[in-house]
């Protein structure tokens, strides 16, 4: 019996899922499930009803549920192992469990927590800026960089509203008040001038490879996707330390946009029974707080997080950062939502970039915004 199953190509979404499998067909013999990965952007941009007639697995991100709902391309899970449900959604991670929920189904299972939290080079900086003001004077001293391609930049920019208490995609009209967007955008705007212009061009994963491999690299992230890889021993040249992201106000975290993956499986899949078997049990706090993070995983299941041994493997990521997971803002999940994303970033980018106007790009977003609802 062999099963597919499509990941991203990082190693934090690919080697666990590698272990995992090899594991569970050991245990299971006459099982075989492999994996093949995509990067992010080449994953992000292939529909799952695709995947779904390709692959018997799936990881996935949580703003797809709202088109998954209705084009039935995934499993529902809901109602299928309903202890080991409600064990699942006790042990997650903020609303990691939650996000891939919608309609009454739960349409994948956390695997992974992620949300833009902080990072440093503990041999460079010893405690992590808990304001935004702590964060310019930083950056006035050449000592800061974070991810602010497209994607990053509409995250960071949702999250310092959420931060500031704003609401956002709450209106049926507009994305977002336009004095609360125009404080953000001139926030933004204010550390970019301070920042080198490659950040501009970097995702996370480019910024964690500045920082680890280059001596005289950035001291400090105020905001970006953690990756535990970084703070393992022997990953880069300098390990890194992640911590709870600042403040804009005042000193939380909270607010910044929640991430991470979560297992799914495809309704057409011939396997239906070892599909499911094995996704419960790879999201389980067992094999989270074992195999899964010792080969690499960044766990959803706060098991993990609580765990001694998983936090001295990755430098107390876990706990460095919890409360910035535990208040992390869900992104909308409308079908239609990851229009707008893809549109927004570009529109938040330009703006960054200068090429754009604050009051132009607020009407940017707006039209936007109302076109995905449609």
């Amino acid at each position: 019996m062999h099963l597919r199953g499509m990941t991203w190509t990082h190693a934090r979404g690919f080697d666990p899922m590698v272990a995992t499998s090899a594991a569970y067909a050991k245990a299971h013999p006459g099982v075989a499930i492999t994996w093949e990965k995509r990067s992010l952007q080449a994953f992000a941009d292939r529909p799952i009803a695709e995947m779904a007639e390709t692959y018997d697995l799936m990881v996935i991100d949580h703003p797809h549920v709202g088109a998954v709902a209705r084009q039935g391309n995934l499993l529902a899970l809901e109602g299928l192992r309903e202890g080991e449900m409600a064990a699942l959604a006790a042990g997650s991670v903020g609303q990691s469990h939650t996000s891939y929920a919608f309609e009454g189904q739960q349409w994948a299972l956390a695997i992974d927590a992620a949300t833009p939290v902080a990072c440093l080079r503990p041999d460079r900086l010893d405690q992590a800026p808990r304001r935004w003001n702590e964060v310019l004077d930083l950056a006035r001293m050449g000592q800061v960089a974070f991810a602010l391609v497209p994607i990053n930049a509409l995250m960071t920019f949702f999250g310092m509203a959420r931060n500031l208490d704003y609401p956002v995609a709450e209106e049926s009209g507009r994305l977002m008040r336009p004095d609360h967007a125009t404080r953000v955008l001139d926030l933004l705007r204010e550390v970019v001038a301070l920042l080198d212009p490659k950040c501009l061009t970097l995702d996370p994963i480019g910024i964690y490879d500045w920082m680890g491999d280059q001596a005289d690299g950035p001291a400090y992230s105020p905001f970006g996707y953690g990756y535990t890889n970084y703070s393992r021993a022997g990953f880069r040249q300098f390990p890194l330390s992640f911590r709870d992201a600042p403040g804009i106000d005042a000193e939380t975290p909270r607010g910044t946009v929640l991430g991470g993956t979560g297992i799914a499986v495809s309704a057409f899949t011939k396997h239906r029974e070892i599909a499911v078997d094995y996704a419960f049990w790879i999201a389980g706090a067992q094999c989270q707080t074992g195999l899964y993070t010792v080969s690499g995983g960044q766990p959803g299941h706060a098991a993990a997080w609580d765990d001694d041994a998983c936090n001295a493997l990755t430098g107390d990521f876990f706990r460095n950062t919890r409360a910035t997971h535990e208040s992390a803002w869900l992104r909308p999940r409308y079908d239609g939502y990851m229009t707008l994303q893809d549109q927004a970033g570009g529109i938040v980018h330009a703006c960054l970039r200068g090429d754009a106007t604050i009051p132009a790009t607020i009407n940017a977003l707006d039209a936007a915004y109302r076109e995905s609802r449609r």
